[in-house]
Protein backbone atom coordinates (compact mmCIF):
# COMPACT_ATOMS: atom_id res chain seq x y z
CA UNK A 1 0.00 0.00 0.00
CA UNK A 2 2.44 2.20 0.80
CA UNK A 3 4.57 2.14 -2.43
CA UNK A 4 1.21 2.23 -4.12
CA UNK A 5 0.59 5.80 -2.25
CA UNK A 6 4.56 6.53 -3.14
CA UNK A 7 4.14 5.79 -6.64
CA UNK A 8 1.05 7.69 -7.60
CA UNK A 9 1.80 10.56 -5.66
CA UNK A 10 4.92 10.93 -7.84
CA UNK A 11 3.00 10.53 -10.84
CA UNK A 12 0.41 13.11 -9.85
CA UNK A 13 3.06 15.46 -8.34
CA UNK A 14 5.09 14.68 -12.27
CA UNK A 15 1.96 16.29 -13.96
CA UNK A 16 1.89 19.16 -11.70
CA UNK A 17 4.82 19.78 -11.93
CA UNK A 18 4.79 19.62 -15.51
CA UNK A 19 1.80 21.82 -16.02
CA UNK A 20 3.34 24.64 -13.59
CA UNK A 21 6.73 24.91 -16.13
CA UNK A 22 4.19 24.97 -18.94
CA UNK A 23 2.23 27.86 -17.14
CA UNK A 24 5.32 29.46 -16.20
CA UNK A 25 6.55 29.52 -20.00
CA UNK A 26 3.16 31.59 -20.57
CA UNK A 27 3.74 34.30 -18.21
CA UNK A 28 4.26 37.61 -20.67
CA UNK A 29 6.91 39.06 -18.46
CA UNK A 30 9.51 36.21 -18.01
CA UNK A 31 8.13 34.35 -21.05
CA UNK A 32 11.71 35.63 -22.95
CA UNK A 33 13.64 35.13 -19.99
CA UNK A 34 13.10 31.21 -19.20
CA UNK A 35 15.32 28.88 -21.47
CA UNK A 36 13.57 26.33 -23.94
CA UNK A 37 15.13 23.58 -21.75
CA UNK A 38 12.98 24.73 -19.09
CA UNK A 39 11.66 20.83 -18.03
CA UNK A 40 15.25 19.95 -17.38
CA UNK A 41 16.32 22.48 -15.25
CA UNK A 42 17.25 21.89 -11.93
CA UNK A 43 16.37 25.09 -9.98
CA UNK A 44 13.00 25.18 -11.57
CA UNK A 45 11.63 21.83 -11.00
CA UNK A 46 12.49 22.34 -7.78
CA UNK A 47 10.24 25.49 -7.44
CA UNK A 48 7.57 24.14 -9.27
CA UNK A 49 7.71 20.95 -6.82
CA UNK A 50 7.55 23.55 -3.52
CA UNK A 51 4.37 25.01 -5.29
CA UNK A 52 2.82 21.14 -5.94
CA UNK A 53 3.36 20.61 -2.47
CA UNK A 54 1.87 23.86 -1.03
CA UNK A 55 -1.21 23.35 -3.59
CA UNK A 56 -1.90 20.23 -2.32
CA UNK A 57 -1.66 21.10 1.33
CA UNK A 58 -4.15 25.06 0.59
CA UNK A 59 -6.38 22.45 -1.32
CA UNK A 60 -7.18 20.28 1.48
CA UNK A 61 -8.57 23.65 3.01
CA UNK A 62 -9.36 25.83 0.79
CA UNK A 63 -12.28 24.51 -1.06
CA UNK A 64 -13.81 23.52 2.21
CA UNK A 65 -13.07 26.84 3.60
CA UNK A 66 -15.13 28.64 0.47
CA UNK A 67 -17.92 25.62 0.83
CA UNK A 68 -18.56 26.36 4.20
CA UNK A 69 -17.65 30.66 4.33
CA UNK A 70 -20.29 30.95 1.20
CA UNK A 71 -22.65 28.05 0.57
CA UNK A 72 -23.85 27.21 4.43
CA UNK A 73 -22.92 30.21 6.68
CA UNK A 74 -23.10 33.17 4.05
CA UNK A 75 -26.01 32.47 2.88
CA UNK A 76 -27.28 31.51 5.91
CA UNK A 77 -26.85 34.83 7.73
CA UNK A 78 -29.60 36.13 5.35
CA UNK A 79 -32.16 34.52 6.92
CA UNK A 80 -32.98 36.26 10.28
CA UNK A 81 -36.63 34.77 10.30
CA UNK A 82 -34.68 30.99 11.18
CA UNK A 83 -32.35 30.25 14.38
CA UNK A 84 -28.97 30.77 13.24
CA UNK A 85 -28.60 26.52 14.58
CA UNK A 86 -31.50 25.51 12.68
CA UNK A 87 -30.67 27.75 9.35
CA UNK A 88 -27.24 26.18 9.03
CA UNK A 89 -27.83 22.69 10.10
CA UNK A 90 -30.49 22.71 7.34
CA UNK A 91 -28.41 23.67 4.67
CA UNK A 92 -25.40 21.60 5.32
CA UNK A 93 -27.64 18.51 5.56
CA UNK A 94 -29.17 18.97 2.18
CA UNK A 95 -25.65 20.43 0.61
CA UNK A 96 -23.97 17.38 1.85
CA UNK A 97 -26.54 15.00 0.55
CA UNK A 98 -25.77 16.72 -2.81
CA UNK A 99 -21.89 16.52 -2.51
CA UNK A 100 -22.02 12.93 -1.60
CA UNK A 101 -22.93 11.44 -4.72
CA UNK A 102 -21.74 14.74 -7.37
CA UNK A 103 -18.22 14.64 -5.94
CA UNK A 104 -17.48 11.15 -4.71
CA UNK A 105 -13.49 10.95 -5.89
CA UNK A 106 -13.98 7.18 -6.64
CA UNK A 107 -16.13 7.58 -9.91
CA UNK A 108 -14.19 10.61 -11.28
CA UNK A 109 -12.22 9.54 -13.97
CA UNK A 110 -8.78 11.90 -14.16
CA UNK A 111 -5.77 11.45 -16.59
CA UNK A 112 -3.75 10.64 -13.18
CA UNK A 113 -5.82 7.32 -12.65
CA UNK A 114 -5.38 6.70 -17.21
CA UNK A 115 -1.63 6.83 -16.33
CA UNK A 116 -1.60 4.63 -13.46
CA UNK A 117 -3.88 2.31 -13.96
CA UNK A 118 -4.31 1.61 -18.02
CA UNK A 119 -0.92 3.01 -19.09
CA UNK A 120 1.43 1.62 -16.56
CA UNK A 121 -0.54 -1.48 -15.27
CA UNK A 122 -0.47 0.02 -11.65
CA UNK A 123 -2.31 -2.77 -9.15
CA UNK A 124 -6.20 -0.80 -9.81
CA UNK A 125 -7.60 -2.04 -6.28
CA UNK A 126 -4.68 -1.05 -4.41
CA UNK A 127 -4.31 2.16 -6.31
CA UNK A 128 -8.06 3.29 -5.86
CA UNK A 129 -8.39 2.28 -2.57
CA UNK A 130 -4.91 4.39 -1.29
CA UNK A 131 -6.25 7.47 -3.44
CA UNK A 132 -9.96 7.00 -2.57
CA UNK A 133 -8.65 6.83 1.37
CA UNK A 134 -6.77 10.32 0.92
CA UNK A 135 -9.72 11.76 -0.32
CA UNK A 136 -11.51 11.15 2.65
CA UNK A 137 -8.87 11.58 4.57
CA UNK A 138 -8.71 15.18 3.18
CA UNK A 139 -12.22 15.48 3.73
CA UNK A 140 -12.22 15.13 7.35
CA UNK A 141 -9.26 17.00 7.70
CA UNK A 142 -9.84 20.16 5.73
CA UNK A 143 -13.63 20.38 7.20
CA UNK A 144 -13.03 19.91 10.83
CA UNK A 145 -11.50 23.46 11.43
CA UNK A 146 -14.04 25.23 9.44
CA UNK A 147 -16.57 23.24 10.92
CA UNK A 148 -15.92 24.21 14.51
CA UNK A 149 -15.20 27.81 13.27
CA UNK A 150 -18.84 28.39 11.24
CA UNK A 151 -20.54 26.06 13.18
CA UNK A 152 -20.20 27.76 16.74
CA UNK A 153 -20.80 31.16 14.79
CA UNK A 154 -24.08 30.19 14.15
CA UNK A 155 -24.42 28.29 17.74
CA UNK A 156 -23.90 24.99 16.77
CA UNK A 157 -22.88 22.77 19.91
CA UNK A 158 -18.71 22.26 20.00
CA UNK A 159 -19.60 18.41 19.88
CA UNK A 160 -21.64 18.46 17.08
CA UNK A 161 -19.08 20.94 15.39
CA UNK A 162 -16.56 18.13 15.44
CA UNK A 163 -18.31 15.39 14.44
CA UNK A 164 -19.14 17.41 10.71
CA UNK A 165 -16.28 15.85 8.78
CA UNK A 166 -17.50 12.95 9.83
CA UNK A 167 -20.91 12.98 8.84
CA UNK A 168 -19.58 14.17 5.54
CA UNK A 169 -16.83 11.31 5.09
CA UNK A 170 -19.59 9.06 6.31
CA UNK A 171 -22.65 9.94 3.52
CA UNK A 172 -19.75 9.24 0.87
CA UNK A 173 -18.75 6.00 1.54
CA UNK A 174 -22.32 5.28 1.81
CA UNK A 175 -22.77 6.43 -1.57
CA UNK A 176 -19.79 5.27 -2.72
CA UNK A 177 -20.81 1.29 -1.27
CA UNK A 178 -24.06 1.77 -2.80
CA UNK A 179 -23.01 2.14 -6.20
CA UNK A 180 -20.21 -0.80 -6.04
CA UNK A 181 -23.35 -2.91 -4.51
CA UNK A 182 -25.62 -1.50 -7.66
CA UNK A 183 -22.48 -2.41 -9.89
CA UNK A 184 -22.28 -6.32 -9.33
CA UNK A 185 -26.21 -6.29 -9.09
CA UNK A 186 -27.18 -4.70 -12.60
CA UNK A 187 -23.14 -4.34 -14.06
CA UNK A 188 -23.40 -0.08 -14.49
CA UNK A 189 -20.74 1.81 -13.79
CA UNK A 190 -21.27 5.10 -12.07
CA UNK A 191 -19.70 8.35 -13.72
CA UNK A 192 -19.89 11.56 -11.49
CA UNK A 193 -19.11 13.71 -14.56
CA UNK A 194 -21.73 11.97 -16.51
CA UNK A 195 -24.79 12.18 -13.96
CA UNK A 196 -28.07 10.69 -15.16
CA UNK A 197 -30.88 13.50 -15.84
CA UNK A 198 -32.62 12.59 -12.75
CA UNK A 199 -30.27 13.08 -10.18
CA UNK A 200 -29.46 16.48 -11.72
CA UNK A 201 -33.19 17.31 -10.76
CA UNK A 202 -32.50 15.75 -7.55
CA UNK A 203 -30.18 18.39 -6.96
CA UNK A 204 -31.94 21.09 -8.55
CA UNK A 205 -35.10 19.62 -6.03
CA UNK A 206 -32.51 19.58 -2.89
CA UNK A 207 -30.73 22.96 -3.05
CA UNK A 208 -33.93 24.57 -3.75
CA UNK A 209 -35.61 23.10 -0.50
CA UNK A 210 -31.62 24.04 1.12
CA UNK A 211 -32.34 27.98 0.54
CA UNK A 212 -36.11 28.19 -0.37
CA UNK A 213 -37.40 27.03 3.12
CA UNK A 214 -35.83 29.66 5.19
CA UNK A 215 -36.56 32.23 3.48
CA UNK A 216 -40.02 31.51 4.00
CA UNK A 217 -39.17 30.69 7.83
CA UNK A 218 -39.19 26.96 7.27
CA UNK A 219 -36.62 24.52 8.24
CA UNK A 220 -36.06 21.30 9.44
CA UNK A 221 -35.55 21.12 13.10
CA UNK A 222 -31.67 21.38 14.81
CA UNK A 223 -32.51 18.08 15.88
CA UNK A 224 -33.77 16.11 12.81
CA UNK A 225 -30.35 17.52 10.87
CA UNK A 226 -28.22 16.75 13.54
CA UNK A 227 -29.66 12.81 13.45
CA UNK A 228 -30.16 11.92 10.29
CA UNK A 229 -26.67 13.40 9.54
CA UNK A 230 -25.09 11.67 12.73
CA UNK A 231 -27.00 8.27 11.33
CA UNK A 232 -24.77 8.33 8.08
CA UNK A 233 -21.87 8.07 10.47
CA UNK A 234 -22.33 4.77 11.16
CA UNK A 235 -23.68 3.65 7.69
CA UNK A 236 -20.40 5.08 6.07
CA UNK A 237 -18.75 2.37 8.37
CA UNK A 238 -20.41 0.11 7.25
CA UNK A 239 -20.03 0.97 3.51
CA UNK A 240 -16.12 0.54 4.36
CA UNK A 241 -16.30 -2.80 4.07
CA UNK A 242 -17.94 -3.09 0.64
CA UNK A 243 -15.25 -0.63 -0.57
CA UNK A 244 -12.40 -2.54 0.76
CA UNK A 245 -13.84 -6.13 -0.19
CA UNK A 246 -15.07 -5.41 -3.87
CA UNK A 247 -13.36 -6.85 -6.51
CA UNK A 248 -13.79 -5.71 -9.83
CA UNK A 249 -12.35 -1.99 -9.71
CA UNK A 250 -10.06 -2.78 -12.55
CA UNK A 251 -13.04 -3.78 -14.74
CA UNK A 252 -14.91 -0.69 -13.12
CA UNK A 253 -11.75 1.76 -14.33
CA UNK A 254 -10.94 0.51 -17.22
CA UNK A 255 -14.96 1.52 -18.29
CA UNK A 256 -14.55 4.68 -16.58
CA UNK A 257 -11.57 5.92 -18.06
CA UNK A 258 -11.94 4.00 -21.39
CA UNK A 259 -12.79 7.43 -23.08
CA UNK A 260 -10.39 9.83 -21.52
CA UNK A 261 -7.74 9.81 -24.05
CA UNK A 262 -10.49 11.20 -26.65
CA UNK A 263 -12.19 13.43 -23.63
CA UNK A 264 -10.54 16.48 -24.89
CA UNK A 265 -11.17 16.05 -28.35
CA UNK A 266 -14.83 15.28 -27.37
CA UNK A 267 -14.66 18.65 -25.84
CA UNK A 268 -13.31 20.65 -28.37
CA UNK A 269 -15.58 19.58 -30.66
CA UNK A 270 -18.65 20.06 -28.88
CA UNK A 271 -16.99 23.43 -28.03
CA UNK A 272 -16.50 24.22 -32.01
CA UNK A 273 -20.40 22.31 -32.73
CA UNK A 274 -21.91 24.55 -29.91
CA UNK A 275 -20.03 27.68 -31.31
CA UNK A 276 -20.96 27.03 -34.70
CA UNK A 277 -24.91 26.53 -34.07
CA UNK A 278 -24.73 30.09 -32.64
CA UNK A 279 -23.70 31.33 -36.25
CA UNK A 280 -27.09 32.66 -37.92
CA UNK A 281 -27.30 30.61 -41.38
CA UNK A 282 -28.82 33.39 -42.74
CA UNK A 283 -27.41 34.17 -46.27
CA UNK A 284 -29.23 37.53 -46.62
CA UNK A 285 -27.59 38.74 -43.78
CA UNK A 286 -25.16 42.12 -45.45
CA UNK A 287 -23.56 45.52 -44.52
CA UNK A 288 -23.27 48.55 -46.08
CA UNK A 289 -20.10 49.45 -43.84
CA UNK A 290 -16.54 49.08 -45.54
CA UNK A 291 -13.00 47.59 -44.16
CA UNK A 292 -13.24 46.11 -40.52
CA UNK A 293 -16.42 47.92 -39.54
CA UNK A 294 -17.88 45.48 -42.50
CA UNK A 295 -16.47 42.49 -40.58
CA UNK A 296 -17.51 43.21 -36.89
CA UNK A 297 -21.11 44.28 -37.87
CA UNK A 298 -21.49 40.87 -39.88
CA UNK A 299 -19.78 39.13 -36.83
CA UNK A 300 -22.69 40.53 -34.82
CA UNK A 301 -25.37 39.92 -36.79
CA UNK A 302 -24.30 36.56 -37.53
CA UNK A 303 -24.25 35.91 -33.13
CA UNK A 304 -27.28 37.82 -32.42
CA UNK A 305 -28.23 34.78 -30.57
CA UNK A 306 -25.15 34.90 -28.02
CA UNK A 307 -24.88 38.55 -27.98
CA UNK A 308 -27.85 41.04 -28.14
CA UNK A 309 -30.57 38.25 -27.83
CA UNK A 310 -29.03 36.94 -24.57
CA UNK A 311 -28.77 40.01 -23.21
CA UNK A 312 -32.44 41.24 -24.26
CA UNK A 313 -33.92 38.26 -22.07
CA UNK A 314 -31.19 38.51 -19.37
CA UNK A 315 -32.89 42.34 -19.22
CA UNK A 316 -36.15 41.42 -19.66
CA UNK A 317 -36.14 38.72 -16.62
CA UNK A 318 -34.42 41.71 -14.49
CA UNK A 319 -37.45 43.59 -15.80
CA UNK A 320 -40.29 41.14 -14.78
CA UNK A 321 -38.23 40.56 -11.51
CA UNK A 322 -37.71 44.12 -10.44
CA UNK A 323 -41.58 44.65 -11.52
CA UNK A 324 -42.76 42.14 -8.84
CA UNK A 325 -40.71 44.02 -6.22
CA UNK A 326 -42.38 46.92 -6.75
CA UNK A 327 -45.59 45.43 -6.48
CA UNK A 328 -44.68 43.53 -3.60
CA UNK A 329 -43.30 47.00 -1.55
CA UNK A 330 -46.61 48.62 -2.80
CA UNK A 331 -48.56 45.73 -1.52
CA UNK A 332 -46.57 45.24 1.36
CA UNK A 333 -45.74 48.69 2.68
CA UNK A 334 -43.65 47.73 6.03
CA UNK A 335 -41.09 45.88 3.65
CA UNK A 336 -39.81 48.71 2.70
CA UNK A 337 -37.17 49.60 5.33
CA UNK A 338 -35.38 46.27 5.13
CA UNK A 339 -35.66 46.62 1.29
CA UNK A 340 -34.54 49.84 1.52
CA UNK A 341 -31.28 49.07 4.06
CA UNK A 342 -30.68 46.79 1.67
CA UNK A 343 -30.43 48.45 -1.71
CA UNK A 344 -28.44 51.14 0.20
CA UNK A 345 -25.62 48.85 1.80
CA UNK A 346 -25.64 45.64 -0.90
CA UNK A 347 -24.34 47.36 -4.01
CA UNK A 348 -20.69 45.47 -3.85
CA UNK A 349 -22.74 42.26 -4.12
CA UNK A 350 -24.12 43.60 -7.58
CA UNK A 351 -20.49 43.47 -8.65
CA UNK A 352 -20.96 39.34 -8.39
CA UNK A 353 -23.69 39.75 -10.10
CA UNK A 354 -22.55 42.10 -12.95
CA UNK A 355 -20.01 39.12 -13.37
CA UNK A 356 -22.29 36.56 -13.78
CA UNK A 357 -24.24 38.18 -16.24
CA UNK A 358 -21.37 39.60 -18.48
CA UNK A 359 -21.31 38.45 -21.63
CA UNK A 360 -17.53 38.93 -22.36
CA UNK A 361 -16.12 35.41 -22.11
CA UNK A 362 -18.59 33.90 -24.64
CA UNK A 363 -18.12 37.37 -27.21
CA UNK A 364 -14.73 36.45 -27.28
CA UNK A 365 -14.69 32.86 -27.35
CA UNK A 366 -16.96 33.28 -30.23
CA UNK A 367 -14.51 35.68 -31.84
CA UNK A 368 -11.88 33.61 -31.90
CA UNK A 369 -13.77 30.27 -33.26
CA UNK A 370 -15.73 31.82 -35.74
CA UNK A 371 -13.46 34.73 -36.71
CA UNK A 372 -9.67 34.95 -35.41
CA UNK A 373 -9.11 31.64 -35.64
CA UNK A 374 -8.78 31.80 -39.57
CA UNK A 375 -7.33 35.78 -39.72
CA UNK A 376 -4.45 34.94 -37.49
CA UNK A 377 -3.02 33.27 -39.73
CA UNK A 378 -2.71 36.14 -42.11
CA UNK A 379 -0.13 38.47 -41.89
CA UNK A 380 -1.80 41.69 -42.58
CA UNK A 381 -4.52 41.22 -39.67
CA UNK A 382 -1.78 41.59 -37.11
CA UNK A 383 -0.46 44.48 -38.29
CA UNK A 384 -0.84 47.40 -35.12
CA UNK A 385 -2.75 49.73 -36.65
CA UNK A 386 -4.96 46.76 -37.75
CA UNK A 387 -5.21 45.01 -33.97
CA UNK A 388 -5.74 48.30 -32.85
CA UNK A 389 -8.48 49.50 -34.61
CA UNK A 390 -10.43 46.08 -34.73
CA UNK A 391 -10.02 46.41 -30.67
CA UNK A 392 -11.91 49.76 -30.33
CA UNK A 393 -14.56 48.32 -32.72
CA UNK A 394 -14.87 45.16 -30.43
CA UNK A 395 -14.96 47.27 -27.15
CA UNK A 396 -17.53 49.43 -28.45
CA UNK A 397 -19.92 46.48 -29.58
CA UNK A 398 -19.66 44.60 -26.26
CA UNK A 399 -19.79 47.44 -24.17
CA UNK A 400 -23.13 48.22 -26.10
CA UNK A 401 -24.58 44.68 -25.79
CA UNK A 402 -23.85 44.38 -21.84
CA UNK A 403 -25.00 48.04 -21.32
CA UNK A 404 -28.73 46.73 -22.35
CA UNK A 405 -28.93 44.61 -18.69
CA UNK A 406 -26.71 46.68 -17.37
CA UNK A 407 -29.85 49.97 -17.71
CA UNK A 408 -32.35 47.72 -16.90
CA UNK A 409 -30.34 46.48 -13.18
CA UNK A 410 -29.45 50.16 -12.65
CA UNK A 411 -32.87 51.87 -13.10
CA UNK A 412 -34.74 48.83 -11.59
CA UNK A 413 -32.46 49.87 -8.31
CA UNK A 414 -33.02 53.48 -7.86
CA UNK A 415 -36.85 52.47 -8.60
CA UNK A 416 -36.76 50.05 -5.73
CA UNK A 417 -34.47 52.91 -3.42
CA UNK A 418 -37.74 55.14 -4.33
CA UNK A 419 -40.57 53.10 -3.65
CA UNK A 420 -38.78 51.65 -0.36
CA UNK A 421 -38.42 55.50 1.27
CA UNK A 422 -36.00 57.06 -1.04
CA UNK A 423 -32.76 58.73 0.56
CA UNK A 424 -31.91 62.20 1.81
CA UNK A 425 -28.90 62.56 -0.75
CA UNK A 426 -30.21 62.57 -4.42
CA UNK A 427 -26.70 62.10 -5.33
CA UNK A 428 -27.31 58.73 -4.47
CA UNK A 429 -29.85 57.84 -7.65
CA UNK A 430 -26.82 59.30 -10.08
CA UNK A 431 -24.51 57.03 -8.23
CA UNK A 432 -26.09 54.05 -7.72
CA UNK A 433 -27.09 53.93 -11.92
CA UNK A 434 -23.91 55.31 -12.54
CA UNK A 435 -21.73 52.45 -11.21
CA UNK A 436 -24.02 49.74 -12.63
CA UNK A 437 -23.08 50.65 -16.10
CA UNK A 438 -19.36 51.45 -14.77
CA UNK A 439 -19.27 47.46 -13.47
CA UNK A 440 -21.02 46.88 -17.06
CA UNK A 441 -18.03 48.93 -18.96
CA UNK A 442 -15.18 47.06 -16.45
CA UNK A 443 -15.99 43.38 -17.29
CA UNK A 444 -16.45 44.23 -20.98
CA UNK A 445 -13.06 46.08 -21.17
CA UNK A 446 -11.49 43.44 -18.79
CA UNK A 447 -12.35 40.16 -20.98
CA UNK A 448 -11.45 41.82 -24.26
CA UNK A 449 -8.11 43.24 -22.82
CA UNK A 450 -7.57 40.02 -21.45
CA UNK A 451 -7.97 38.10 -24.99
CA UNK A 452 -5.76 40.80 -26.86
CA UNK A 453 -2.83 40.36 -24.01
CA UNK A 454 -2.45 36.87 -23.75
CA UNK A 455 -5.04 34.96 -26.68
CA UNK A 456 -5.55 31.55 -24.88
CA UNK A 457 -6.25 29.73 -27.80
CA UNK A 458 -4.35 27.29 -30.34
CA UNK A 459 -4.68 26.35 -34.04
CA UNK A 460 -6.81 23.58 -32.78
CA UNK A 461 -8.79 26.12 -30.31
CA UNK A 462 -7.59 24.34 -27.25
CA UNK A 463 -6.98 27.06 -24.58
CA UNK A 464 -3.00 27.02 -23.78
CA UNK A 465 -2.81 30.04 -21.33
CA UNK A 466 -2.19 29.02 -17.50
CA UNK A 467 -2.28 32.66 -16.67
CA UNK A 468 -5.25 33.56 -18.79
CA UNK A 469 -7.14 30.67 -16.51
CA UNK A 470 -5.50 32.35 -13.26
CA UNK A 471 -6.59 35.85 -14.20
CA UNK A 472 -10.11 34.65 -14.90
CA UNK A 473 -9.85 33.03 -11.24
CA UNK A 474 -8.71 35.95 -9.82
CA UNK A 475 -11.61 37.84 -10.64
CA UNK A 476 -14.10 35.36 -10.14
CA UNK A 477 -12.53 35.30 -6.24
CA UNK A 478 -12.41 38.93 -5.75
CA UNK A 479 -16.07 39.09 -7.00
CA UNK A 480 -16.79 36.77 -4.41
CA UNK A 481 -14.69 38.71 -1.82
CA UNK A 482 -16.75 41.78 -2.55
CA UNK A 483 -19.74 39.95 -1.89
CA UNK A 484 -19.32 40.46 2.01
CA UNK A 485 -18.78 43.66 1.56
CA UNK A 486 -21.58 46.10 3.15
CA UNK A 487 -20.49 49.64 2.04
CA UNK A 488 -23.04 52.60 1.47
CA UNK A 489 -23.58 53.86 -1.90
CA UNK A 490 -22.05 56.54 -2.32
CA UNK A 491 -18.82 55.14 -0.93
CA UNK A 492 -18.62 52.09 -2.74
CA UNK A 493 -20.48 53.63 -6.27
CA UNK A 494 -17.66 56.43 -6.24
CA UNK A 495 -14.68 54.10 -5.63
CA UNK A 496 -16.20 51.99 -8.53
CA UNK A 497 -16.81 54.93 -10.61
CA UNK A 498 -13.33 55.79 -10.41
CA UNK A 499 -11.94 52.55 -10.67
CA UNK A 500 -13.15 51.82 -13.77
CA UNK A 501 -12.33 55.13 -15.16
CA UNK A 502 -8.67 54.00 -14.12
CA UNK A 503 -8.57 50.43 -15.43
CA UNK A 504 -9.96 51.73 -18.76
CA UNK A 505 -7.29 54.13 -19.71
CA UNK A 506 -4.75 51.47 -17.84
CA UNK A 507 -6.04 48.66 -20.26
CA UNK A 508 -5.84 50.74 -23.68
CA UNK A 509 -2.64 51.31 -22.97
CA UNK A 510 -1.58 48.06 -22.29
CA UNK A 511 -3.22 47.20 -25.48
CA UNK A 512 -1.91 49.54 -27.56
CA UNK A 513 1.90 48.75 -26.12
CA UNK A 514 1.53 44.62 -26.28
CA UNK A 515 -1.33 43.28 -28.52
CA UNK A 516 0.29 43.75 -31.52
CA UNK A 517 3.09 41.06 -30.24
CA UNK A 518 1.08 39.29 -27.60
CA UNK A 519 -2.54 38.62 -30.27
CA UNK A 520 -1.35 35.80 -32.23
CA UNK A 521 -1.85 32.13 -32.46
CA UNK A 522 -0.44 29.92 -30.15
CA UNK A 523 1.70 27.06 -30.97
Amino acid sequence: MYKTLRLSFSLKNTYRVNSILFALKQIPLIRNILPDSLYSVGGLKIFANIISVIWEVVSAFLGKLLYLLIMVWGIGILYGNVPAEQAFLHILLLLTIIGAYMNTSLFNPTRDKYYAMIQLRMNAREYTLVNYGYSILKVIVGFLPFAILFGRLRNVPLWFCILIPFCVAGLKLAVAAYSLWDYERSGFVYNENKLKKHLWFFAAVLLALAYVLPAVGAAFPSTVSMAVMLLVIPAGIIGIRKIISFQYYREVNQELLSQVVNQMDAVKQTARATSEKAISADVSITSRRKGFEYLNELFVKRHRNILWKSATRIAGVWLVLFCAAVIGLLTVPEAGTIVNRLVMTWLPYFTFIMYVLNRGTGFTQALFMNCDHSLLTYSFYKRPGFILKMFRIRLREIIKVNALPAVVIGAGLCVLLYVSGGTDNPLNYAVLFVSILCMSVFFSIHYLTIYYLLQPYNAGTEMKSGMYKVILWITYLVCLFLMQIRMSILVFGIACIAFCVVYSVVACVLVYRFAPVTFRLRN
